[in-house]
């Protein structure tokens, strides 16, 4: 993976938001490429002044969804068997599409939201929804409504760190359950605040 890491930072450094958006559209593609590492060294780009802030989201966002959509008709398409049968030439593990398809039975398509700030079912997720044939307009509804904080966030955390970006990576897990703890105690303090001003 390190080796292969080198490879795709090279790959951003030369060609910046296309390269964001391609790699992350395979991210969302179950290919596993760590959405921290793209949009981690995409903030260090914008610290270092060689991309635009907006245009590193703007390009996570849009590579993002388009992985991720798809996904979906894979799921819709092939269902799980053609998944089972063909999904380990493309790197998607059955333990990693079982765990999203858990995520799914449990929350339905709210799961698509929620899972976009979770490790592995963020990444797996949208396969559940094709094998339930989710309206097309919802999915991606949720789907964008879920990756815009999360690749906000991560770009942001990375231009924040600089040159020390790779903390995004050591922290691994650790960072997206703090991540999480955070937008949910964002998502308090605004609904108190509302509650509060009526």
């Amino acid at each position: 993976m390190e080796h292969f890491s080198t490879i795709f930072l090279d790959f951003i450094t030369t060609w910046g938001y296309l390269a964001i958006g391609i790699l992350m559209a395979l991210e969302n593609a179950c290919i596993p490429i760590p959405s921290e590492l793209i949009l981690g060294f995409a903030g260090f780009l914008v610290f270092d002044e060689r991309i635009g802030f907006g245009g590193a989201v703007a390009a996570g966002i849009i590579g993002g969804m388009a992985g991720s959509i798809i996904t979906y008709y894979i799921g819709d398409w092939g269902g799980r068997p053609f998944v089972h049968k063909y999904g380990k030439y493309f790197f998607m593990k059955k333990s990693h599409v079982d765990l999203a398809q858990n995520w799914f039975d449990k929350y339905g398509v709210k799961a698509v939201f929620f899972s976009r700030l979770l490790p592995v079912v963020r990444t797996f997720i949208s396969l559940p929804a094709g094998f339930a044939k989710v309206n097309i307009k919802k999915f991606v509804i949720f789907t964008f409504l879920g990756s815009t904080p999360w690749t906000i966030l991560i770009v942001y955390i990375g231009m924040v760190l600089g040159k020390n970006w790779r903390r995004l990576l050591a922290a691994g897990h650790d960072f997206t359950l703090i991540t999480i703890a955070a937008f949910c105690l964002f998502l308090a303090y605004y609904f108190w605040r509302r509650q509060k001003r009526r």
